[in-house]
């Protein structure tokens, strides 16, 4: 590294888990953030603030006024513009030493597959059932490891889905259906430092799979009650009978 990444990225090197070796693979990894919103946003922030060498940020969606009490990466002035674009464009300002590739438009379960197979690591911060359970067949179909979050009120969720491993639980696991019920903010509302508060423990997660340390939130549900200030966990054991890891291993 030359002087500049160095001071950049010092207080990473002074980690004994990451250091010059880790700081050379978050340089080299590839990351795919599906939807830009709460969760999104801060995960993006902190990755490319890590130095992670190349973002791709999937969102179709606009910047809307209601969107600003909790998704910092967007200002007053971007309502009615791309979130990929704008997103993009304020990470670049972040870090100009990563690659962003934004990708504004729906992907199908070809566009999706292909893009997850050409990254490291899948971040989901969507905020309907259709889209989560595409991504999450793409990752299993692909092998790519899904870090999951969700969040609705003072209430946030967080897991790791391992579907480049075998025997791993996923994310059909947990949720065998959806339904028109999946409740958003826009309904139930959100209390924005919960989803940052998600989102940057979504970034966590990501930086401890791409360099192999510590323990992911694998077979595992982190639930995070931003209203009583408390953490509880739940396991989470693979389903023989899932529709798309059970089906997979049965083929």
């Amino acid at each position: 590294m030359t002087a500049a990444p160095v001071l950049r990225y010092a207080r990473h090197l002074s980690l004994p888990e990451i250091g010059q070796s880790g700081q050379d693979r978050l340089r080299g990894a590839r990351v795919l953030i599906v939807g830009l919103g709460g969760l999104g946003c801060p995960a993006a922030m902190y990755l490319a603030a890590a130095g992670v060498g190349r973002l791709v940020l999937n969102d179709f969606d606009t910047v809307d006024v209601t969107n600003l009490q909790r998704q910092l990466l967007y200002r007053q002035e971007d309502a009615g513009q791309g979130k990929a674009e704008v997103a993009a464009a304020r990470l670049n300002q972040l870090n100009p030493d990563v690659e962003i590739r934004p990708v504004p438009a729906r992907l199908d379960q070809e566009s999706l597959a292909e893009t997850i197979e050409d990254c490291d690591v899948v971040l989901d911060g969507s905020d309907n059932f259709g889209t989560r359970f595409a991504i999450n067949e793409a990752c299993l179909t692909v092998g790519r490891p899904l870090v999951s979050g969700a969040a609705i009120r003072f209430e946030g969720q967080l897991a790791v889905f391992r579907n480049d491993l075998p025997d791993a639980a996923c994310y059909r696991c947990l949720y065998d259906e959806g339904g028109d019920d999946f409740e958003t903010c826009t309904g139930g509302g959100i209390l924005g430092p919960v989803v940052g508060v998600i989102g940057a423990q979504m970034a966590v997660e990501a930086i401890k799979l791409l360099l192999g340390i510590g323990r992911p939130i694998e077979n595992r549900i982190l639930i995070y009650d931003g209203l009583n200030g408390e953490w509880r966990q739940l396991g989470l054991k693979p389903d023989p009978g899932c529709p798309a890891c059970g089906a997979l291993r049965s083929r």
